[in-house]
């Protein structure tokens, strides 16, 4: 089998960003699929792909059986379920459709599956989540494993975190190794001076020796906002410091009647190089609709190049390139919860005091409550009262897995017109 071989579902799928990465690393897309119809429209320009357009999680959209024992299942699943902007609320937000990713897996059960979310899923907050997520997929028969990763570790000028989820059958996940990082030498004036000065304004070059660092991560919003910008108050003050006003994006670039100490906007072409699209090259990529959508499609993306790098990795291990390895030697360290695995493997009820024992941790009534309360957020958690106190059993998961009458398909409804 040769590397162009490989097939992909891509779930998401968004603009394009982890597409054009995943084809360069060498899977064809059998199917790609999206909510927002710009960003259809953005995978429609530029591919010959099948491109579905819909709710992904509706089975009018499309259908997961015909995909059965596809290489590769992949997505960047809605983010605000884990971000702070999005308050965090995790399995009860409607957006949520990292646990039903995971069930998906276990229905077309593809050789590999590459999820990728924001740091945020990385916080202790979800490190309840993140096991429920690795016990599930290896109750499906697959090896997991999550990693922080940086753009700027991947030739991106970006500092862009994301948290990717990696998993694997056992039989091909002994070849898999996370990408090397190779780190980018570009800043944001070495990679925009050209386009900064394209139509003759005579401060490019000395904005450029200004905006002498990597940019901060690009914020794309969603349709509850009203115009582009690029990102929140700490974010614009970082780009401020490298010469950029970020309150809003450009129809183009500074003019030669420009002021040389004019502070620039970054148009959406600026933008898209940021994030790891180039013009001319393997990276190209035309963006439908007005200013605002394209920024939205370009700043939501998953950088190509970080998208070729995890899908080269996921792809040689699909070839059983290297050496195999152990499995423990391949997945980095888990971040387990302690009181989340005691209500896990209980068998019966259990008081304050026998669970703290079980998860052998020191921590007061106060500190036991609050935790108690994060758990209570993503999982259904029974009491009773006992007579060595109030009791504690978990019950159940409170994410959406595919339920028929799971409450998030009366929220996606209600909030259809806003969600992006």
């Amino acid at each position: 089998m040769s590397v162009a071989d490989l097939s992909a579902v891509e779930i998401c799928a968004g603009a394009g960003g982890q597409s054009l990465g995943l084809e360069l690393a060498g899977f064809n897309h059998a199917l790609a699929v999206e909510l927002d119809e710009n960003a259809v429209n953005t995978l429609r320009e530029n591919r010959d792909w099948k491109v579905a357009h819909g709710d992904v999680a509706d089975e009018r959209t499309w259908d997961p059986n015909d995909y059965v024992g596809i290489d590769l299942l992949a997505g960047g699943v809605p983010c605000p379920p884990f971000s702070i902007a999005g308050k965090q609320l995790g399995a009860t937000d409607e957006r949520d459709l990292f646990a039903w990713a995971v069930e998906l897996a276990g229905k077309m059960r593809p050789r590999a599956l590459l999820l990728e979310n924001v740091r945020g899923l990385s916080m202790p907050r979800f490190s309840a989540y993140r096991q429920h997520v690795k016990d599930r997929l290896k109750d499906l028969g697959y090896w997991s494993d999550w990693q922080l990763l940086q753009a700027n570790d991947y030739g991106v000028p970006q500092l862009r975190p994301r948290f990717v989820l990696v998993a694997m059958r056992h039989e091909d996940a002994q070849w898999f190794e996370w990408p090397a990082k190779e780190p980018t030498k570009d800043t944001v004036g070495t990679a925009l001076r050209d386009m900064m000065a394209d139509k003759g304004w005579l401060g490019a070059d000395a904005w450029a020796k200004k905006a002498n660092d990597i940019a901060p991560t690009v914020v794309g919003g969603s349709k509850k906002h009203g115009g582009a910008d690029l990102g929140p108050t700490r974010a614009k003050a970082a780009w401020r410091n490298l010469g950029v006003d970020a309150m809003g994006v450009a129809d183009g670039p500074p003019t030669t009647s420009t002021p040389i100490d004019f502070v620039p906007k970054l148009t959406t072409e600026m933008v898209a190089r940021i994030q790891g699209w180039e013009s001319g090259s393997e990276y190209e990529w035309h963006f439908t609709g007005r200013k605002t959508t394209r920024y939205r499609q370009i700043g939501n993306a998953f950088p190509p190049p970080v998208a070729r790098a995890v899908g080269s990795s996921i792809a040689n291990a699909l070839h059983q390139k290297g050496e195999p390895k152990q499995l423990a030697e391949v997945e980095s360290e888990v971040m387990h919860d302690r009181l989340y695995l005691a209500l896990k493997n209980a068998s019966t009820a259990l008081t304050e005091k026998e669970l703290v024992k079980l998860a052998g941790e020191k921590m007061d009534s106060l500190s036991f409550e609050r935790r108690m309360a994060l758990l209570a957020r993503d999982f259904v958690i029974d009491e009773d009262e006992q007579l060595g106190g109030r009791a504690y059993r978990l019950s159940g998961f409170k994410g959406f897995t595919g339920q028929a009458g799971h409450e998030r398909h009366a929220r996606f409804a209600e909030l259809r017109s806003r969600i992006s």
